[in-house]
């Protein structure tokens, strides 16, 4: 294996393809003259960023000779490119408690009941500007659960243009979750929003009937309307016990729904596990209804599990009672 194939080995995937690119090219040549090694590397950028992670060095003057722009070893430039990365995540690590600390401080309910002491637990919005810019820095300061309502209830025609606002890329770390009122689904402009927000990770479903629009970060703040349409006038809750009520309402309202694309009039399940399901409702246990069915108490189970799925639940409590209002049992 040539010293170059060993960096590629050791740096790929850890320090940026095109600093790379420059090792390995400083590596071929064995290091290059230090004035010349920006226009060698063809990355003026790239000379400092070597030197900053100790993947090369400028070799001092020797007399006779001008200084060099020399590459480490590669198992030596990956030991000092670690090195540099830890030395970042320290000043990251302190910076993030540091702002936890604030946050949290921030955040933490007063003492006091007085009215500015209220003022920070919930306050009023009336600007449409500000009320566009806290939608904004809302989902954007999610971390773990962005949760939404949205409603028919609109100041203008839905158009092409006045679409639904489309997530942030959240690579997976923020679970996001909306319920739509079916007829945001039904009109194409919000189907195709909605499709779009589903590829990008959003679980979607619908109700017939959402009352109200709401937008809720975490378990740290939310904010509702206090208009129909929310845009002239809303309220932003840190109250930790107003937050965790709208939670409790978010999930309630998500074990109704329906999930976005699999709303049918009847139920997508096989005649036995119709069966099952209505023995479910009855609160038969798995026992009885393999019993009753002549079946074996594992090929119950297995098509409870699929009854759940298909349900977008977790007990067989809530895909009895998901079942029922959807008229599954009927």
């Amino acid at each position: 294996m040539t010293t170059e194939q060993t960096a590629r080995r050791l740096l790929e995937g850890i320090v940026p393809d095109e600093l790379l690119s420059s090792y390995t090219r400083l590596l071929a040549e064995d290091g290059c003259g230090a004035g010349e090694a920006a226009q060698f590397l063809e990355a003026p950028e790239a000379v400092e960023e070597l030197l900053s992670r100790g993947m090369a060095h400028v070799r001092p003057d020797i007399p006779g000779l001008p200084p060099r722009l020399v590459p480490a070893p590669p198992d030596l430039a990956l030991q000092g490119v670690l090195a540099e990365m830890a030395r970042r995540l320290v000043t990251d690590q302190e910076r993030l408690l540091t702002g936890h600390h604030r946050l949290a401080e921030a955040q933490r309910a007063p003492a006091t009941t007085g009215a500015g002491s209220m003022q920070r637990l919930v306050q009023i919005v009336t600007d449409r500007d500000e009320i566009s810019r806290l939608s904004y820095a809302l989902i954007n300061a999610a971390r773990h659960d962005w949760l939404t309502l949205d409603n028919y209830v609109l100041e203008m025609p839905l158009e092409e243009s006045t679409g639904f606002t489309p997530l942030p890329t959240f690579d997976g770390q923020v679970q996001c979750r909306a319920i739509y009122e079916t007829k945001c689904a039904e009109h194409p402009v919000g189907a195709r929003t909605i499709e779009a927000a589903v590829a990008q990770g959003e679980q979607a479903r619908l109700l017939p009937r959402v009352g109200m629009k709401m937008k809720l970060a975490d378990e740290a703040v939310a904010m509702i309307p206090l208009t129909p349409t929310g845009m002239s006038g809303a309220l932003l809750l840190r109250s930790p016990v107003i937050v965790a009520a709208l939670r409790e309402y978010f999930e309630l309202l998500w074990e109704r729904a329906i999930p976005f694309g699999a709303a049918q009039a009847q139920a997508p399940l096989s005649a036995p596990q119709k069966t099952i399901l209505r023995m479910l409702v009855q609160g038969l246990d798995d026992e009885g209804i393999a019993r009753r069915m002549d079946l074996s108490v594992t090929t119950v189970r297995r098509n409870i599990t699929a009854i759940r799925e298909e349900l977008g639940v977790e007990t067989r409590f809530a895909a009895g009672a998901a079942a029922v209002r959807r008229g599954w049992t009927e």
